[in-house]
């Protein structure tokens, strides 16, 4: 029997590697149900006509004639705008990738889980956002939450059922990006060009600017206790140049589990994707005799704010959470934009946050999602308010 799919986010990376592997298997083993994308109308056209979705949609608006007139006569029901977007996910299927980027994905991703799909979740920012809205819900709607982050499906995959409660911590490994080696001084000239340049990782230009600021291993952090249900202080993270290691789960006797494998995001998509059994992907396989050795070091947190701003935010509660990744989203496309630099971005973060604490404006808990948007946006208007005050 063919499972139904739905991917949110189908022209990103995380989507088109997971369309990859769903064409490479065998015929019938999968149907797609939606595919979405947020406003690249040729990408997803081409998807659509290859993929054969049920529907296709568009997230801007100002793009619906575009989408139906690109698949005009193919069959494929089309549509546009963020209630289309919801309408989609709600759509009766067995399991959805939720790769929208984000604070755009939480209502998608909230309504597959409302309709009982589940959710391969690559969008980080509904655990940071909104982490207890969203495991409260999976539960009532007895639905899974399937980690795609190759951390998070690390340690995912090297947790035995009913073992959760032997874990004394867990590790996140990071690359440590590109300027792991570079003095703060020097990096205050870095330009857009030098931080999209991950030494390891092909991905999207916003995620390589968090692997930059380490601001995206700050917010794995944050998704990592509220996916696992652990303390702060459980939860660590190393630098692994090599990116061989994804993942480690130290147990109460000493035993460390850790999950190894290429630097390829088809490895944690296929986990997700057949879970709980694998399938084949054509990702390298590991050589340890050629890579030779496997280095850690502490992450520096003097060159790296950003994660410390992400622990205090989490220590702070889901408002802050919510707040420093808006922040932080404003921030880092005014730096891909060439309007602030490179150290603005953690800065221009820990004084929103700063601001919203003293107004009293950001709660330990939401009671639902819509508080959390809220948040999102008080945030958003905060940043980009002090963005008038500082030059690139």
């Amino acid at each position: 029997m063919s499972r139904r799919i739905s991917i949110l986010g189908a022209t990103g990376s995380v989507g088109t590697a997971t369309l990859d592997l769903v064409g490479r298997a065998p015929e019938g083993e999968f149907e797609i149900v939606a595919l979405t994308a947020h406003s690249n109308v040729k990408a997803l056209a081409e998807l659509a006509e290859k993929f054969r979705p049920e529907i296709a949609v568009i997230a801007d608006n100002a793009k619906a004639d575009e989408l139906a007139d690109a698949l005009k006569g193919s069959g494929i029901e089309t549509a546009a705008g963020p209630v289309a977007l919801v309408e989609a996910a709600s759509r009766p299927v067995d399991w959805t990738m939720a790769a929208i980027v984000g604070s755009a994905g939480l209502e998608p991703s909230a309504a597959a889980l409302q309709a009982g799909s589940s959710l391969a979740l690559a969008n980080k920012e509904c655990l940071v956002c909104a982490g207890e809205y969203f495991i409260d819900l999976a539960r009532q709607r007895d639905a899974l939450i399937l980690p795609v982050d190759s951390e998070h499906n690390a340690i995912f995959q090297s947790i035995y059922p009913g073992q959760d409660k032997f874990i004394r911590k867990i590790t996140l490994t990071a690359s440590g990006g590109p300027f792991r080696d570079w003095p703060v001084e020097k990096m205050k000239s870095v330009t857009r060009e030098d931080a999209l340049a991950h030494p390891v990782w092909s991905m999207g230009d916003k995620i390589s600017i968090d692997s930059a600021t380490l601001m995206n291993k700050g917010l794995e952090v944050i998704e990592a206790c509220r996916l696992f249900s652990l303390p702060p202080e459980q939860v660590d993270v190393v630098v692994h140049r090599q990116s061989v290691i994804h993942g480690l789960v130290e147990y109460i006797d000493g035993s460390v589990l850790a999950q190894l494998g290429s630097p390829d995001m088809r490895i944690p998509i296929a986990s997700a994707l057949s879970w709980p059994e694998r399938i084949d992907t054509p990702a390298e396989r590991l050589d340890l005799a050629r890579i030779g050795q496997l280095d850690f070091e502490a992450p520096d947190k003097q060159r790296f704010p950003a994660l410390r701003i992400a622990r205090e935010a989490l220590l702070a509660g889901e408002g802050a959470t919510s707040a420093l990744n808006a922040a932080n989203e404003v921030a880092v496309a005014a730096f891909l934009e060439r309007r602030i630099g490179f150290l603005d971005i953690p800065r221009l973060v820990s004084d929103c946050l700063e601001q919203l604490d003293a107004d009293h404006a950001l709660p330990q808990r939401f009671n639902g999602l819509e508080e959390a948007l809220r948040v999102d946006r008080l945030a958003r208007d905060r940043v980009r308010g002090q963005l008038a005050s500082v030059s690139a």
